[in-house]
């Protein structure tokens, strides 16, 4: 797919001129709100609602403007909020998709510095034919189409300095998602820490490498699946070399026309899939966005981009998936015992605050946990995910529940409920009914 953004020269690669770049966004950011408080403060009550979406919107371009031109972090953080339409206003929400399927390029001389630079050969001698232009731009590479041979391949170059500067990037975009969700910074601190880690292996593509191959051999035994083959001999920390897939993503063959079969037999695949990582090989695909897979000519999932992948403890796994259990509902001290192992009550909470995040936990479990309880669940019912987005809603409105006080949760969650609600919006694209209850190959 061709890029329709500009190509960057460069990308601002020291903490300071990063650091300057998103102080710069800040101040755009308080102008468009002095601006707005003016504006509010001479217009009739009828004209606020209008007033305050042209904000949001002003807001959303200048924050994803520089997001997108910084990439790495920034970016990353762009992506991952954008996954879940509830956490956002619209207009942030809207601008933020795009960090799912492109962003500006590297233009080529700095595409072919890096190259040359990892391998210390010309693009000529490493490649065939190589496009100048990027066939798709992400948040930390760009990809580009090559040859070598009788090979089409995709060649991944991450952009300079992102993998130095994630850390930096990371502390200083942390404050603007803290405003953006309404948090405060010691109740998340080891959510963020999760966070930091896996986005610093997402920049060694070694590590990659490594686990795109393992994954796939892994789920071999699992049909309909096709995961591209790697070349390690054009791979390196900064490159990937792979095969080129053709097909379609798979928010594109959602809006495609599909039969309703169609739809079923790939959102059963794509359940197997997960079921199999998460239940039998306790290591899992993290990025489950539409632009991380791809429904080829011959009708299997293509599975792309294993950057984010997280492997589940055994003890966590233990507890984590005790909720999964429907009797659990039914026992007060084994659901109080659950709660108590995720750290979601926390020794500190009195009598009030321990039935309240009781009562959301339940209330949260029983919807979170229905595919599984169904045996056969209809993705395309809207009441689902309309449910999910409004108990998230009213939680972040819950006054009681905003004040309390405490890190909640286990940091290892963030992975799973991020993979769960990616895997849960892509069904519901794809407009699928799957068989919930099959038993993974292997397991």
């Amino acid at each position: 797919m061709a890029t329709e953004h500009a190509s960057q020269d460069r990308i601002r690669s020291t903490p300071l001129g990063r650091m300057a770049e998103l102080a710069g966004t800040g101040a755009r950011v308080g102008l468009n709100y002095l601006k707005f408080y003016g504006q509010r403060a001479v217009s009739p009550e009828s004209a606020a609602s209008g007033l305050r979406k042209d904000l949001d919107e002003g807001n959303a371009r200048a924050v994803y403007e520089t997001f997108s031109k910084l990439k790495g972090g920034p970016l990353k953080l762009a992506q991952m909020l954008s996954m879940d339409e509830n956490l956002l206003p619209p207009a942030y929400a809207e601008q933020f998709a795009q960090a799912q399927y492109s962003a500006p390029p590297l233009s080529w001389p700095l595409v072919r510095r890096t190259l040359e630079r990892e391998f210390g050969q010309s693009v000529e001698q490493l490649f065939d034919t190589f496009s100048k232009v990027a066939a798709h731009g992400a948040s930390i590479g760009q990809v580009h189409k090559a040859t070598r041979g009788s090979q089409t391949l995709a060649v991944k170059v991450q952009y300079p300095g992102v993998a130095e500067s994630m850390r930096s990037d990371l502390r200083v975009v942390k404050p603007v998602a803290l405003r953006m969700l309404g948090l405060r910074e010691d109740d998340i601190a080891h959510y963020f820490a999760e966070v930091e880690t896996r986005l610093l292996e997402e920049t060694d593509y070694i590590t990659e490498l490594l686990r795109s191959q393992e994954i796939a051999a892994a789920c071999s035994s699992l049909p309909g699946l096709r995961f591209p083959v790697f070349y390690p001999d054009r791979c390196s920390r900064r490159v990937l070399t792979m095969d080129w897939m053709e097909g379609l993503t798979l928010d594109r063959y959602a809006s495609s026309q599909a039969t309703q079969s169609e739809r079923n037999r790939i959102g059963q695949i794509l359940w197997d899939f997960y079921m199999h990582q998460i239940h039998v090989l306790r290591v899992f695909h993290a990025d489950p966005h539409p632009g991380n897979f791809l429904v080829n000519q011959e009708g299997q999932l293509c599975v792309l981009d294993f950057g984010c992948t997280r492997a589940i403890p055994p003890d966590f796994y233990e507890i984590q998936f005790a909720f999964l259990n429907p009797k659990i509902l039914d026992s007060h001290a084994e659901l109080d015992e659950a709660l108590r192992g995720m750290d979601v009550i926390l020794p500190s909470d009195s009598t009030v605050e321990r039935e309240k995040v009781t009562r959301l936990a339940r209330e949260s479990i029983e919807l979170l946990t229905r595919p599984f309880r169904a045996g056969r669940f209809d993705f395309a019912d809207p009441v689902f995910l309309r449910s999910l987005y409004e108990m998230g809603e009213a939680n972040r409105k819950d006054r009681d529940l905003l004040s309390l006080r405490g890190a909640r949760g286990r940091a290892e969650s963030v992975y799973v409920n991020r993979a769960f609600f990616g895997l849960f919006s892509l069904l519901h694209r794809l407009r699928a009914t799957v068989e919930t209850r099959r038993q993974a190959v292997g397991g």
